[in-house]
């Protein structure tokens, strides 16, 4: 049987507690949200795998993040999506940086159906009315912070909670391909 996963770059835990302080200053003007509860991630995809899938799935994740090195991401901004979506942005460099890591896991998952993201992003809120982006953009006006990307995790979705959690960690080793 199918299950539904998520590939994600994991930021550090003061980042992911920053966002749980937005996440909680909004839910304060505006009350429940999508993703009020999601823990902070900047996903790379999404997908249905079997247990024998996960386990190619893991091991291509750890050949791929072994290559991978770290790497600063600064995060300077607030946008929106059209279909409601509230996130900080990372700088030019760093979402350049990003996709790269994104495109490369994409790559190595091809033999999957996914759903891909290819506009790195931190989500604060989904799905909101015009009225709350404009009510999110007054609250948050300015970020300034950064981490180091240095892991993408395996999420497992539980239907129960409506969330992923993280079922394995992938560490950027810096390691070069043998030839």
């Amino acid at each position: 049987m199918k299950k539904k996963y998520s590939v994600a770059i994991h930021p550090s835990e003061a980042i992911i507690l920053l966002v749980k302080d937005l996440k909680k200053k909004l839910f304060e003007e505006i009350n429940w949200f999508h993703s009020k509860n999601s823990i902070a991630h900047i996903t790379i995809c999404e997908f249905e795998a079997t247990d024998a899938e996960i386990e190619i799935i893991k091991n291509k994740l750890d050949l791929l993040c072994d290559t991978l090195e770290p790497f600063e991401v600064d995060l300077n901004g607030f946008d929106w999506y059209p279909n409601g979506a509230f996130f900080i942005t990372a700088n030019e460099v760093s979402k350049t940086k990003l996709k790269e890591v994104m495109k490369k896991a994409h790559e190595s998952l091809l033999f999957l159906k996914m759903q891909k993201s290819s506009e790195p992003h931190l989500s604060i809120a989904r799905r909101l009315t015009p009225e709350n982006i404009e009510k999110a953009n007054r609250l948050f006006t300015t970020i300034n912070s950064s981490f180091m990307c240095d892991t993408v995790v395996l999420r497992k979705f539980d239907s129960s909670i409506k969330q992923f959690f993280i079922i394995d960690r992938f560490k950027f080793n810096s390691n070069k391909k043998p030839e």
